[in-house]
């Protein structure tokens, strides 16, 4: 299917991505929903419903050989690894072997990045729950570092989600580059923080970027496509691209899906998640522009 118009580039459309699952369940939908962005680079969370580390061999080559024929590549597999799920009391044994499934998928797939979170504490004291945090991450790293991948924590459920701080510690104490972290625009609004804040510190360790906006509620976070809330997606966009952040942004526009609140894909969810992606490639070229305009690369 041919690509719709989109405006005269100004930063590289290798760089734009999805995660598929907010477009359609099924990976025809998922893959129908880039080609009408004219996008190549596809994050995998689910298919059909199905959790990336639950996928059948079988059917893990043939989602592979579909996104050759299609042209596309996956930029990162999303993981339930210590994430709001999966408090740092559940078994690790869980995550040690979902890892390994995601690391076999990461070499079918020719997928460098998975992403991981912090683990929810579970009522824990502090020290041990920070303890426990740290150890768990380190062990994980070390694996993935054997398997000649890169973990990124994202700044979202867990004990480093919301402090620029303790996201520092734990890759400092990792200790290794198969940690790095990944950077949501939007998730500061339901954790009650502000995204630029967090983001200037830990500017030099951000390899992967998510795209999502929204307003706050009483009832909550009601999302909007970028630059139409208040994650102020247009200035953290322009601090990445100041900053020289040169990876992938991965559109997560949380419009029909939200698998934190069960709110799964279903037919009539490609249209928004297509809306959102010619803003975010509009509000990166408006800030491309201005990056150069001011001296910087815009890259």
């Amino acid at each position: 299917m041919p690509a719709e118009p989109t405006v005269p580039p100004t930063v590289d459309v290798q760089r734009l991505a999805g995660i598929g699952d907010e477009a359609a369940a099924g990976l025809d939908g998922q893959i129908t929903a880039l080609a009408r962005l004219g996008w190549s680079g596809l994050e995998l969370r689910t298919v059909d419903g199905v959790a990336m580390a639950d996928l059948a061999p079988g059917r893990l080559r043939e989602i592979a050989g579909r996104l050759r024929a299609a042209g596309l590549r996956t930029v990162c597999l999303a993981s339930r690894i210590g994430n709001w799920a999966r408090p740092v009391t559940a078994p690790f044994r869980d995550d040690l072997a979902e890892l390994d499934a995601l690391a076999d998928q990461c070499a079918l797939l020719g997928c460098r990045y998975v992403r991981i979170m912090s683990y929810p504490g579970d009522g824990l004291p502090e020290a041990v729950w920070a303890g426990r945090v740290l150890d768990r991450v380190a062990r994980l790293t070390a694996r993935a570092e054997r398997a000649g991948i890169t973990l990124l924590h994202e700044n979202c459920a867990g004990w480093a989600a919301t402090d620029p701080a303790r996201m520092l510690r734990l890759v400092h104490e990792a200790g290794s580059p198969a940690l790095r972290l990944l950077f949501d625009t939007g998730n500061g609004l339901a954790h009650g923080y502000d995204a630029r804040r967090v983001l200037r510190p830990i500017l030099p360790y951000v390899a992967h970027v998510h795209v999502k906006d929204g307003v706050r509620g009483a009832d909550g976070v009601a999302y909007t496509p970028p630059g139409q809330g208040e994650a102020r997606v247009a200035d953290c966009l322009r601090t990445l691209l100041e900053g020289g952040y040169t990876g992938v942004f991965s559109l997560e526009p949380h419009l029909a899906v939200r698998p934190h609140e069960g709110l799964r894909a279903k037919g009539g969810t490609a249209e928004p998640f297509v809306r959102a992606g010619r803003r975010l490639r509009t509000l990166l070229d408006e800030a491309a522009a201005a990056v150069r305009a001011s001296g910087g690369t815009g890259r």
